[in-house]
């Protein structure tokens, strides 16, 4: 596993409930920018694995990012169990972005 995909998992795992990052933000602390798309893919394939609440991660503009009706079904309805309020499929990262210190 490389350490950019390590310090992703971590990451991820460390957004506390009620909050969410964004996929280039997660890029971004884990030491890598331009790498949203390869968080994208972490997130698909090891969100199962290692338990990681991928709900928590949205797009840049706070958008639900997922395609499947189901799957953007089910991330609303997790996020709105943790108290963030989901209008259209966004979210306020004004409100609910969580920011490492």
């Amino acid at each position: 596993m490389t350490e950019f995909t390590e310090r992703t998992l971590m990451i991820i795992s460390e957004i506390p409930k009620g909050k969410v990052m964004t996929y280039g933000q997660v890029a971004y602390m884990a030491g890598s920018p331009k790498a949203a798309r390869q968080v994208v893919r972490i997130l698909h394939s090891m969100s199962e694995k290692y338990h990681l609440p991928w709900h928590r991660v949205v797009n840049k503009k706070g958008e639900i990012a997922l395609l499947s009706d189901d799957a953007k079904m089910e991330q609303i309805t997790r996020l709105e169990a943790e108290g963030i309020t989901v209008q259209q499929g966004v979210i306020n990262l004004e409100e609910f972005q969580w920011m490492l210190e």
